[in-house]
């Protein structure tokens, strides 16, 4: 059982900060975080700052506490002794369980759920978008009403009914946030309307599309940057993108211009009640001709990274479509392990898909990119493609 350790002498944020204590639970997962990076940085992007992290060993989670009696107080001490504000968890948590928590140490507690959530409720900025992020926090909320505030007492009855039962703030608050959900909900399957009214005009025009797809800061933003000349935000962080850009990407006289469009970034654990919330502009994907998968060559948990996509994908429906490797971050990539290759074959769910090695941020491999995206754009308009048949890709150089 690991104890506790301070992430770091030097915060990453200015002093003002919330400071947060990290807690990781191990169940024996295969991708557990053991440094609790990732959580590190969702909570850094959140706005705050990660003083200490504890991390455990457990076969099952505890009912009522998650992590057991004896793990809370030792949480409630590393946290008075790093004066801890918040607790984060990197699973997450029962309702029942955040609640008990919270009671026994006294102070907020979220899960990796909830985090995610606020950071997408921050960088959302279309108005697409903030209906996506507001039917998520919904969704969420309306299961956290198990009586977590004093306020929920029983309210008196209304005219006629003196003393009566009447209804209970937390009956109010269920049913307040059930209509919110319907709200949006009906304002969302407006925009989804509008969205497919444009996908239909670029299918009358017969246009080749490509969704940028990957894991949260692969790198999406700044390939689409490259390959389109477009001024898409793009910064090292989780959850740069949340909105769905869509530009025309010129590939040459022979195939003329296809429809590249970038979409949201992956992670693990991604909560269902966004991707469920998010369908709209996951549309994008699923719609594609072809999935641009891209990959942070430099991050050494790569492989995991690339099976939580296809998840996402298998989950929203677009685990058939053909896709392209794309192994960003060459630049950043030790000298050791730089390919010998740009081009060649990944096996991907038992076939072999093309990769290419990039720097989006260098423009090294663009060409190359290029070219493949021409040639395969190219097969797919080949008049002998029969219906949702993988066009035939070109052989990697030697």
């Amino acid at each position: 059982m690991q104890g506790p350790a301070a992430l770091s002498s030097k915060p990453s944020f200015d002093s003002h900060s919330t400071p947060v204590l990290l807690v990781g639970v191990d169940f024996g997962a295969a991708h557990f975080d053991a440094e609790l990076q990732e959580l590190g940085l969702l909570a850094q992007t959140a706005g705050l700052n990660p003083v200490a992290r504890l991390t455990c060993k457990r076969k099952t989670p505890d009912a009522a506490l998650f992590v057991g009696s004896g793990k809370a107080d030792e949480i409630r001490t590393l946290a008075q002794m790093h004066g801890v504000k918040e607790v984060l968890f990197d699973q997450a948590l029962s309702p029942a369980q955040q609640r008990n928590l919270e009671r026994h140490l006294q102070m907020p507690v979220n899960d990796r759920t909830m985090l995610i959530l606020e950071i997408f409720a921050q960088r959302a900025r279309s108005h697409e978008g903030k209906l996506q992020v507001e039917l998520a926090r919904l969704q969420y909320l309306s299961t956290r009403l198990v009586r977590r505030w004093s306020h929920l007492e029983r309210q008196q009855g209304g005219i006629g009914m003196r003393g009566g039962p009447g209804e209970t703030q937390i009956e109010l608050d269920r049913r307040m946030i059930s209509e919110a959900i319907k709200r949006t909900r009906e304002r969302l399957v407006k925009v989804k309307r509008q969205r497919a009214t444009q996908r239909r005009q670029r299918e009358r025009r017969d246009t080749f599309s490509i969704s940028l797809v990957g894991y949260t800061n692969a790198g999406k933003s700044t390939l689409f940057n490259a390959l389109v000349k477009a001024r898409a935000y793009a910064a090292d962080q989780l959850f740069a993108t949340l909105d769905t850009t869509t530009r025309q990407l010129y590939l040459g006289a022979g195939v003329g211009s296809v429809s590249l469009s970038d979409t949201v970034g992956f992670i693990r654990d991604l909560p269902h009640g966004l991707v469920d919330a998010f369908q709209a502009t996951l549309q994008e994907a699923v719609d594609a001709d072809l999935l641009l998968h891209v990959v942070d060559a430099a991050n050494p948990d790569f492989p995991e990274q690339i099976a939580q996509v296809q998840l996402v994908l298998a989950e929203i429906g677009a685990a058939d479509i053909p896709q392209l490797l794309v192994f960003n971050k060459l630049d950043a990539m030790a000298p050791e392990s730089r390919p010998v290759r740009r081009q060649d074959m990944y096996e991907l769910d038992g076939h072999q898909v093309p990769r290419i090695f990039v720097s989006a941020r260098q423009g090294e491999g663009i060409a190359v990119l290029r070219e493949q995206l021409a040639s395969m754009a190219m097969a797919a308009s080949l008049p002998a493609m029969t219906p949702g048949q993988a066009p035939e890709l070109p052989s990697p150089p030697g």
